[in-house]
This record gives structure tokens, C-alpha cells and sequence, in this order.
């Protein structure tokens, strides 16, 4: 029977490289549109825990999202946590949503403070020498066609100096002086975060308790960048289940379509077979058997073909957009190929049960 089927798709070919391309097709839109999502998720939580702070100030009714509420909190509040028992850095941040060119958050940043919570490692240059200077991670400096201590780019329809190149992990990609972003974006004097460092974590809590002791910052959220770091789930993350299960959705009818037409189509072209195996006593059961196993046969070759294409988009994402994180877990390949071979195999039931009906007498009439 074995023998049976795989002739049957050597036959073939042709329909069936496209049944496995579908396959594969539908397990790499699964694949990579998860792993652009999570990428991006999992490395602004990496950056973001690599700043060096425990604790996290926003504004009130602010987002957990970076960027996103804007810069309402006055800079001088960081005089404020300064003077708190226990508070060891206290460093303001500007973030600012970008979607010039590509989505990142800037960030305006006190650098004294902020290199004080956890030193940068410079891997060219230095810090700020005046108002109009930037300092970009290793990933930013490497991208298009390089960047180097120097070299002038645009950010927020101002141009900047590259004043030092650091290693990637810590904060933005792009990183200028608070003031600087602050008269660029109609924000002087404020910010959209506190960073916080504690003397000993476990001082954590008490220190929230301190700030929401101090008059006028009884109603602002602090929490410790782990709790942070918890909620970026991409339940938390507004349209980020929907578009999954959106592309998911495209990728199993696709994926349905084309094993439906291809075991269709053969179950029409082997009317006389199927007439030969029921006369020589082959069940209903048994035709059943031999479409899905045929399916089954080609879901499995996609889905092989799929994961390994998928690792084939990683590897072209690294080289031409090496900013772009691209993360494939193995609980998404599980959940890919599963979805895609059940896709498949229901694809097939419809002719299988079409196959099984089919009456000897007229099948083996069939011209």
C-alpha cells in the first residue's frame, strides 16, 4: 500500500511539489510573522532591562508601552527621587515614538545619570560633546551602509552628530541629549519615564512606598522593571493576537485550498484504480486511508520544507535588516506545523469521503 501511494504522487509531480509548496508556504507566513512579532517584543524587553534600573516612574494613566504617552512629567521630579532614602540613581528619559524610516523609540537622556545606573560600553567614540549629538548602538552603526564616529544623520528633521558607537542592549538604538529631544518635540523640561536604581533590591518596595508618600507623586505607577518585563506578553499587546491569528487564518485556507483541489482532482483522474481496489475486495475504509495518507505523506514534506524555509528568512533578515530581531522558538514551530498539517489533512477529507463512494461497477466503466 506504501508502494501504492508513493507512485501514486511520483506520478504526479508537478500537483504534488504544489500541494508541498502550499504546505511549506503556509508554515513560513505562521513562522516568520511570529518571529518579526515576538523579535520585536523580546528585544525591546532586552533593552530595556539592560538600562540597569530596578524600578520604572511613568506618568498617571501613561502605557506600558515606550514612547507611546508622550513626555508629561517635569524633569525637576528627579530632584524629588534624588533626595528618597534608599534611591541611588534617579535618571529622566524622553522617549519618543518613531516611525521615520523605520519603528523605534528615541530616547533624550540625561547621560550622566543614566550611564551611572549601568556603564556604557563604548565600542567607538564617547559621550555627548554638545547639544547635537547622538550616540547609536552597534546594530544602528553596522546597518545600511555603515556609520562612524563623525558621521551626520537626520533624526527628527534635525541633523546629529554620531558622537560614540556602543554596544547594543542598553536603552534605544539611538540615544540624544533630554534637552535636545525636549525642544524638538515641544517637551522642554520634561519626561516620559524615571529610571530608578536602588541601593539594594531588596529595598524595592520601600522605596515605592516613598515616592507614593511624597506629596504630588501619590498617583504616579512605579513598579520594578521586572513586573515590567512580565506584562509585555503579547496578550498585553493590542492587535498583536488578532494580526497572528489574521495570518494564520490566511495561511490555513491557502494551505486548505491546495491539498482540497490537488486530492480532488486525483480522486477524479483515479476514478478506474479506485474501481479496481473496491473490486478486489478494498474497504470503504481502506480508499479512506490512501487519500489521507497521501496527504499526510506531502503535509509532512511542507511542513520539513516550511520550518526550513523559515530559518532561511532568519538568515536573510540578519543580512538586510540586522536591526530587525527575528526569534524562532520551538513552541511556534510545533504550533506552525500542527496548524498546517490539520489544515491539510482536512483539506483531504471531502475527496476521501468522495473517493469511498464511489460505486466499482460505474468506476471501472469510467473512461
Amino acid at each position: 500500500m506504501n508502494k501504492l501511494i508513493f507512485a501514486n504522487l511520483v506520478h504526479r509531480p508537478v500537483r504534488s511539489i504544489i500541494s508541498v509548496l502550499a504546505v511549506a508556504i503556509e508554515v513560513i507566513m505562521i513562522l516568520s510573522i511570529a518571529g518579526v512579532f515576538m523579535g520585536m517584543l523580546n528585544d525591546t524587553k532586552q533593552r530595556t532591562n539592560g538600562i540597569g534600573a530596578d524600578l520604572m516612574m511613568r506618568p498617571p494613566g501613561s502605557s506600558i508601552f515606550a514612547g507611546m504617552s508622550g513626555a508629561p512629567m517635569p524633569i525637576k521630579i528627579v530632584d524629588v527621587l534624588r533626595k528618597l532614602p534608599h534611591v541611588a540613581v534617579a535618571s529622566p528619559v524622553n522617549q519618543k515614538f518613531s516611525t521615520a524610516g523605520k519603528i523605534e523609540i528615541l530616547y533624550g537622556i540625561d547621560y550622566d545619570s543614566f550611564a551611572a545606573m549601568k556603564p556604557f560600553e563604548f565600542v567607538a567614540g564617547g559621550p555627548f560633546q554638545g547639544p547635537s549629538d547622538v550616540i547609536v548602538d552597534d546594530l544602528f552603526a553596522n546597518s545600511d551602509k555603515g556609520y562612524h564616529v563623525g558621521d551626520t544623520i537626520p533624526i527628527l528633521n534635525h541633523s546629529f552628530r554620531i558622537s560614540g558607537i556602543v554596544k547594543h542592549g542598553k536603552g534605544a538604538r539611538r540615544m540624544m541629549p533630554i534637552e535636545t529631544v525636549g525642544q524638538l518635540t515641544d517637551a522642554e523640561g520634561k519626561a516620559s519615564a524615571f529610571f530608578i536604581k536602588v541601593d539594594d533590591p531588596a529595598n524595592d518596595n520601600l522605596v515605592v512606598q516613598e515616592i507614593h508618600a511624597t506629596h504630588g507623586l501619590e498617583d504616579y505607577p512605579v513598579e520594578s522593571v521586572d513586573d515590567w518585563l512580565e506584562e509585555m506578553t503579547p496578550d498585553k499587546i493590542p492587535g498583536f493576537n488578532i494580526a497572528l491569528e489574521v495570518v494564520t487564518f490566511i495561511a490555513v485556507v491557502v494551505g486548505f485550498l491546495a491539498i482540497f483541489q490537488s486530492m480532488y482532482t486525483a480522486v477524479l483522474e483515479r476514478t478506474r484504480e479506485i474501481g479496481i481496489l473496491k473490486s478486489m475486495g478494498a474497504s470503504k475504509m481502506t480508499i479512506v486511508d490512501v487519500i489521507l495518507r497521501e496527504t499526510a505523506a506531502m503535509a509532512l514534506a511542507g511542513v520539513v520544507l516550511g520550518i526550513a524555509g523559515t530559518f532561511g528568512v532568519q538568515l536573510l533578515m540578519v543580512h538586510v535588516f540586522p536591526m530587525q530581531h527575528f526569534e524562532i522558538t520551538g513552541m511556534w514551530i510545533a504550533k506552525g506545523a500542527g496548524i498546517a498539517f490539520v489544515g491539510a489533512m482536512c483539506g483531504a477529507l471531502y475527496p476521501a469521503w468522495l473517493a469511498a463512494r464511489k460505486d466499482p461497477i460505474d468506476a471501472l466503466a469510467y473512461e
